[in-house]
């Protein structure tokens, strides 16, 4: 068996191209639903130092795939990354080595991904202006993503002080986007609503409106919270993984909401959506989002 080299983040994140990696997403999600992609809850083991191992796999009916990310916080002080990791491909049917990917750059793209696909089927109408609340990683994957496929838009940029919002509007002049640094509310005309943080205490408070798309992304613990339960107990509530999210989903734990009401992104995907109704995305992620980046890699190469 010959060995198989570990593609670069830049290599890795030249095969997830967007547009394909969506439309990946929105077919794994319908394989998901049906149980075509088997996906157990992660694994988490323990590291030195509050860090932790993550082991995540998941099968389809051509491949096999395993994301093993180890999360590490005290890297910070060590000028290394928080995270590393590998994503490893297998056929499905010999189990043969295919494809060793950047961890980090796969779970960056794909959730990028899954809130793109969120926007294109949740929407509703066309998308001009987004609000981003935060300015971390995953931030930065998300203006990426949104200017691969909305280039031009507007991008208001919410961070935890003026300054962080104006540095990282900055670090982004260089994308097809406008993008402004803001504080306060959300503007009035903003369609889409993007939170990207670990907090521990809403940063979204304002009513439900039938015409503004909410995304969820952070909030992966259920002591961490993004939308107050106004906006939640407003909002029709679809969620990518409705599984995990009973663990994780801090914000949606927190407002109580009523579980047996959710839709699932692949709801979404198939239509099943009330357009009079306010609508909420909650991401929490699940290795079939993975597996399905690992396909769309496969994909770009052949």
């Amino acid at each position: 068996m010959n060995a198989l080299t570990m593609l670069s983040p830049q290599q890795t994140a030249e095969l997830l191209p967007y547009d394909a990696l969506c439309d990946a997403i929105a077919a794994a999600s319908i394989d998901y639903m049906a149980g075509r992609i088997v996906s157990p809850e992660r694994q988490v083991l323990p590291l030195q130092q509050g860090g932790v191992l993550l082991s995540m796999p998941a099968t389809g009916a051509d491949i096999g795939m395993h994301k093993l990310v180890n999360v590490c916080p005290g890297n910070g002080s060590k000028n290394l990354p928080t995270i590393h990791g590998v994503v490893s491909v297998y056929d499905g049917e010999s189990g043969r080595p295919l494809l060793l990917l950047d961890g980090p750059t796969v779970t960056a793209h794909r959730t990028a991904a899954v809130s793109l696909l969120a926007m294109r089927t949740l929407a509703g109408q066309p998308v001009a202006r987004i609000a981003i609340i935060g300015c971390g990683r995953q931030a930065a994957a998300h203006l990426e993503a949104i200017a691969a496929l909305y280039p031009g838009c507007r991008v208001d940029i919410h961070g935890r002080n003026a300054e962080e919002a104006a540095l990282f509007a900055q670090a982004h002049r260089h994308l097809p986007l406008v993008c402004v640094p803001a504080s306060g509310e959300v503007a009035e005309d903003v369609t889409v609503v993007i939170t990207l943080t670990t907090s521990l205490q809403p940063v979204y408070h304002q009513a439900a409106r039938p015409e503004r798309l909410l995304i969820g992304v952070g909030a992966f613990r259920p002591d961490m919270a993004e939308y107050a339960p106004l906006p939640i107990h407003g909002s029709q509530i679809f969620i990518d993984d409705p599984i995990g999210a009973r663990h994780e989903a801090g914000d949606l734990i927190q407002a109580g909401i009523d579980w047996e009401n959710v839709a699932s992104l692949a709801d979404a995907v198939n239509g099943v959506i009330d357009p009079a109704r306010p609508r909420l995305f909650k991401s929490v992620g699940t290795a079939a989002w993975d597996l399905a980046a690992a396909r769309c890699a496969l994909n770009s190469l052949r």
